[in-house]
């Protein structure tokens, strides 16, 4: 049981980390892209919202948000926000894809879901797909 609340609790991190980093991309986007950015960040947001309550319901005290993150590059322009929109999504992929792999039943099933919402989002900012969307970090 340890693991799979590790795993969530790693998955929760990410999503606190996506929120973050939403507030950045954002913040240097305009229109359609910016609105963009909003939806990635709600998303990021509600889902964060539920991990909380699923690692409340395994037991363990849900891991809290950092006060300030660092960036894995200087975001300085609409370019450098899209490819930290990329990295974000990947990111969280990759946690969930930790989840997908240590779990089973309903709590497999929401975090494959996720999986899947954020490899979307990754392909809708990078432009294209990656062959197994989640796994970029492993290789």
């Amino acid at each position: 049981m340890n693991a799979v609340i590790d795993a969530v609790q790693a998955a929760l991190a990410a999503e606190h980390a996506a929120v973050y980093g939403y507030g950045v991309v954002g913040g240097h986007l305009t229109g359609s892209r910016q609105a963009e950015a909003r939806q990635g960040y709600d998303a990021h947001r509600a889902r964060r919202d539920d991990l909380m309550r699923t690692v409340a319901d395994l037991g363990a005290s849900p891991v809290t948000t950092a006060a300030g993150y660092e960036l894995p590059f200087p975001v300085t322009d609409a370019a450098s926000a899209v490819r930290l929109a990329v990295h974000v999504e990947e990111r969280v992929a990759g946690a969930y894809g930790d989840v997908v792999r240590g779990t089973i039943g309903d709590l497999r099933r929401d975090a494959t879901g996720a999986m899947r919402d954020a490899a979307v989002r990754a392909v809708r900012w990078r432009g294209g797909s990656v062959a197994f969307p989640g796994l970029a970090e492993r290789g």
